[in-house]
């Protein structure tokens, strides 16, 4: 019997554009692009859904586009959550097991874990994930899967991923509004990160800075986990709308001259900026806009380098700030960036994406590509759960535990 071909999609609702990427998942887990979409967004402000009418029209009209392109119909996605209220928290936890020669199983990582968020996650946060970075066992630390071993005493050390309940709440309105179930939600600078961040740089240290239209996300990675994420509510757009108000002009022709003519190196030439429009010609002070840019620029970075010293990594990441969105492709952005933080900086897009995608491999399409990937986890999620619920008796199940740590375990295995 021929195996049912099984599809992954991930899909950004950013603040100026709406993304999304379909894949196909292949019987060796890889995954390759049929589809992909991309529309203006409404609706949203700095990554958080304002109103929820006009984001499920957007969402239809992407979806619509993929569908178009793949010949196969989009009912689930994994979806981004974006904004400044999501954050993360160090927890820490510790419950006895038994005697010494108890066997660790699920049901006490799902306790372990209760206990470490016990009382420190505010009742209107949603939990998005919990990333475990160390158990200790009957105080041997530095345990990274203590599920087999045997003790007496189990403590854990973890990062709680959490965003405010009604933003979560109101993204799964809109996509339920436009016929989609949200399988999941993930921060857009996490997803973003897996689409161009190495197993390696995590291990040794290593910030994604996602520089979005509204936003500005930092995902920073130690030890091979996630250690801290937070956003600065600052993004490229800002840049475009300070030009139009300085420049007097449209947004339209100030983003052009953002993308065509702005740079991060300041001060280079003092030639005017002349943009076409028919028979029209728009001429633009170059020390204008340079200082336009420049301002907003370290606006941003004065946040990136707040959320560093916060997060205890300021100037000591090896692997230093990759970078990736919308934002990352403003000229000289790199020499600019690692100028602030002091740290090493790359550009960087998705490359190792199979099929039709070469469209797609730009830095904007880093979140949604990422999306996609994590769509293919929680999938392999759900079908564990599914035979488990088939074949297991109830006893069993309790014993392997169907809690919401259970299921957020099986992404980071």
């Amino acid at each position: 019997m021929e195996e049912k071909a099984r599809f992954a999609v991930g899909l950004d609702v950013g603040t100026s554009t709406t993304r999304a990427v379909m894949g196909t998942i292949g019987r060796d887990g890889k995954i390759s692009v049929v589809g992909y979409g991309e529309v203006p967004s409404e609706g949203l402000r700095r990554g958080i859904v304002k109103e929820l009418m006009s984001p499920p029209r957007v969402i239809d009209m992407c979806l619509r586009a993929v569908e178009g392109m793949s010949g196969i119909e989009v009912n689930d996605a994994t979806v981004n959550i974006n904004g400044s209220h999501i954050g993360s928290t160090k927890v820490d936890g510790m419950i006895a097991v038994g005697v010494a020669d108890h066997e660790i199983d699920n049901e006490d990582i799902n306790r372990i874990s209760d206990a470490a968020i016990a009382g420190k996650i505010p009742a209107n946060r949603e939990i998005l994930s919990l990333v475990p970075y160390e158990y200790i066992l009957d105080g041997q630390g530095g345990i990274r899967e203590p599920f087999g071993m045997h003790g007496a005493r189990l403590e854990l050390r973890a990062n709680v991923i959490s965003a405010l309940t009604p933003d979560c709440d109101n993204v799964r309105k809109v996509c339920d509004a436009a016929n989609l179930r949200a399988r999941a939600l993930e921060p857009s600078v996490l997803a973003a990160a897996r689409a161009v961040v190495t197993n390696s740089q995590k291990e040794n240290g290593v910030g994604l800075l996602d520089m979005g239209s509204a936003t500005t996300g930092l995902a920073i990675f130690d030890e091979g986990e996630l250690q801290f994420t937070g956003v600065v509510p600052i993004g490229s757009n800002d840049i475009t709308n300070d030009l139009a108000t300085v420049l007097k002009t449209v947004p339209e022709i100030a983003e052009e001259i953002k993308l065509r003519f702005a740079s991060a190196k300041f001060g280079e030439t003092d030639k005017d900026i002349v943009i076409k429009r028919g028979r029209e010609e728009y001429r633009f002070s170059r020390k204008e806009v340079d200082e336009v840019v420049e301002a907003r620029l370290e606006e941003i970075f004065e946040g990136v380098r707040k959320l560093l010293k916060h997060a205890g990594y300021d100037k000591r990441l090896p692997e230093g700030l990759v970078l990736v969105g919308g934002g990352s492709k403003l000229r000289d952005i790199d020499t600019y960036a690692r100028d602030q933080v002091e740290l090493a900086v790359r550009l960087a897009k998705p490359e190792d994406v199979l099929g039709v995608s070469e469209e797609i491999k730009k830095p904007e399409y880093a979140t949604a590509i990422g999306l996609m990937y994590a769509d293919a986890e929680f999938q392999e999620g759900e079908e564990a759960r599914s035979v488990q619920d088939m074949f297991v008796g109830k006893k069993k199940k309790a014993a392997k535990g169907d809690g919401w740590f259970a299921k957020i375990l099986k992404k980071f295995k």
